[in-house]
């Protein structure tokens, strides 16, 4: 177990138990905001785009469509970490659209949760504070 694997453990677990009408003060460990900076790496071209989500919001990353649903960023006294929960689908006009990802990713540890594609990579940076 890593150092931060308690802290995503905490990020998952206040994310699913908060209540809708908590206060800033009852939103322990972080807090959630409204919008994430992400990267994505398109291996044929070797081209590495940054662009942000928006809460609910679809962004068109390739053939990618990415949907951000939540974003939790830890208080600035805890080690820095910004978690996204995603939904990434891929969009082919000529194919029914296909569910490739939906989960946490996060920004220390992109690796331990992250989308499986051959062209493609998406990666977390930080969550930004737009509510």
């Amino acid at each position: 177990m890593g150092r931060s694997e308690p802290l995503r453990r905490l990020l998952l677990a206040g994310a699913l138990l908060l209540p809708l009408g908590a206060t800033a003060q009852e939103r322990s460990p972080g807090a959630p905001h409204g919008s994430v900076v992400m990267q994505g790496l398109d291996k044929v071209t070797a081209r590495i785009s940054t662009f942000e989500l928006e809460l609910d919001r679809p962004y068109d990353f390739g053939s990618l469509q990415l949907v951000l649903r939540a974003c939790w960023k830890t208080p600035p006294e805890e080690p820095p970490e910004s978690a996204a929960f995603l939904e990434i689908d891929e969009v082919d006009p000529d194919s029914p659209r296909e569910r490739l990802f939906t989960g946490w990713m996060f920004a220390s540890s992109p690796a331990i949760s992250a989308l499986e594609h051959g062209i493609y990579d998406v990666w977390v940076m930080e969550c930004q504070n737009r509510l």
